[in-house]
């Protein structure tokens, strides 16, 4: 792999544009459809880079959505079939699967953060992809202490 966390975290670079390039290199190193790194506030969740195009909702209140279940529960969402969740915010028309992982802070042990990746296909996401993205979630929170 051409470019690692650790060097795009170190790279001369704004946030905004290391977000990018994580979300890029998280939907490359799985070929993952759709990859966003979100801010998670008092209030809102929102989103700050994505691979493909923007979602129909990027900013939407902390409490909604399976965005706001991983950050309520601080734990890992997993939905394999989004048209059976009533929670699920409809943000891409092909979606069926998507997966949540909630970035704690160091400090706080508050979820800062989180990585939404999204599928056109019904039981996309498994263990093996809880792991590498809480590996990848571990790797990156750095990205959230502002």
């Amino acid at each position: 792999m051409e470019n690692t966390f650790t060097d795009i975290l170190q790279a001369d670079t704004d946030r905004i544009t290391k977000a990018q390039s994580i979300a890029t290199l998280i939907s490359a190193s799985k070929g993952y459809v759709w990859v966003g790194l979100y801010d998670v506030t008092a209030e809102h969740i929102s989103m700050i880079a994505s691979t493909g195009e923007t979602p129909a909702v990027p900013v939407f209140p902390r409490n909604k959505g399976l965005n706001g279940r991983a950050v309520a529960n601080k734990a890992v969402v997993v939905v394999n079939d989004v048209s059976k969740d009533p929670d699920y915010l409809t943000t891409f028309d092909k979606t069926q699967s998507e997966i949540i992982i909630p970035i704690f802070s160091p400090v706080t042990n508050e979820v800062v953060g989180t990585i939404d990746v999204e599928s056109h296909s019904k039981d996309t996401f498994h263990e093996a992809d809880i792991a590498f993205l809480q590996a990848c979630a571990e790797q990156i929170k750095i990205l959230w202490n502002f």
